[in-house]
């Protein structure tokens, strides 16, 4: 497979405890990208944040929280993270989707330069 140096990086804030589809969001959202054949898909679990709610959420013992930040990161060219971007309607509206410009330096095993 191969990504454009300039390409795009999705990124999509979650919460852990969110659910589709009879499994967790994110793992939902990693499985719709690899049918879309997107170059790659990561899940980042954080140990604290919070969201428009201002309400906290850390992985502290005295205030364990179920329901800890999620970021997915989705990286491929401009034209097809913009055909997935209507996959994510059927998500939880309290998720922060932000997309932006990348510049692709290494992608598998080598510089750009490899082809």
């Amino acid at each position: 497979m191969h990504i454009p140096e300039q390409a795009a990086l999705l990124r999509i804030f979650i919460g852990e405890a969110d659910q589709a589809n009879g499994r967790p969001v994110y793992e939902d959202i990693v499985l719709k990208a690899r049918e879309a054949h997107l170059a790659g898909a990561t899940v980042l679990r954080g140990p604290m944040g919070f969201g428009r709610s201002s309400r906290l959420h850390t992985a502290k013992i005295l205030r364990l929280s179920a329901d800890l930040p999620i970021v997915i990161e989705i990286v491929d060219a401009e034209d097809k993270i913009r055909a997935f971007l209507p996959t994510l309607n059927a998500y939880p509206s309290s998720c922060l989707i932000t997309l932006e410009k990348v510049t692709v330096l290494r992608y598998g095993g080598g510089d750009r330069g490899d082809g």
